[in-house]
């Protein structure tokens, strides 16, 4: 592995490590609707690291999320289909279109995820639920966080926190 890859790779964990940090403290500050918990700040904080650290490396970051969410009680089984997905579709399509708008993508994401709902109620829960019954909530959670996590990255991208040429794994 070269240096810059090196530094790189380091560069994206340690921003994976603190992304995920503050989405597991922005959980506790969420709406429970039904069986599940809305929350806006974890698909802000997909939109950001999506754009950030990339597909592979927001995945992940939602997937700690979504364990210490569960462990800490602040979360429930659906924070992974609610979480991943978006953080994926907006690392792909960033990697793709190279523009902040990706992180307006997310709500895609999430509507996948609330397709997948159903199978994880049915297994998990031992009930049947329709989509419809994760799309609301899912949407009304992701699609407020996304338009954050955009007007956050343009933030940061004018202060000269975050450079204009993020480079996503």
């Amino acid at each position: 592995m070269k240096k810059n890859e090196e530094v790189l790779n380091v560069r994206s964990i340690v921003l994976t490590a603190i992304l995920s940090a503050l989405s597991i403290i922005l959980g506790y500050f969420s709406i429970p609707v039904g069986v599940m918990k809305i929350l806006p700040f974890q698909h802000m904080m997909n939109g950001i690291a999506g754009i950030v650290v990339g597909p592979v490396y927001a995945a992940i970051a939602a997937t700690i999320t979504g364990i210490a969410r569960n462990i800490l009680g602040t979360g429930t089984i659906f924070a992974f289909p609610g979480g991943i997905p978006g953080a994926i579709v907006v690392g792909l399509a960033y990697k793709i279109i190279k523009r902040d708008e990706a992180a307006l993508l997310e709500p895609i994401g999430t509507f996948i995820g609330a397709l997948i709902s159903p199978i994880i109620a049915g297994i998990a829960l031992g009930k049947t639920m329709d989509a419809i019954a994760f799309i609301i909530p899912f949407m009304a959670s992701s699609i407020p966080g996304s338009i954050t996590g955009y007007i956050i990255i343009k933030l940061l991208k004018k202060r000269g926190i975050l450079k204009n040429n993020t480079k996503p794994l």
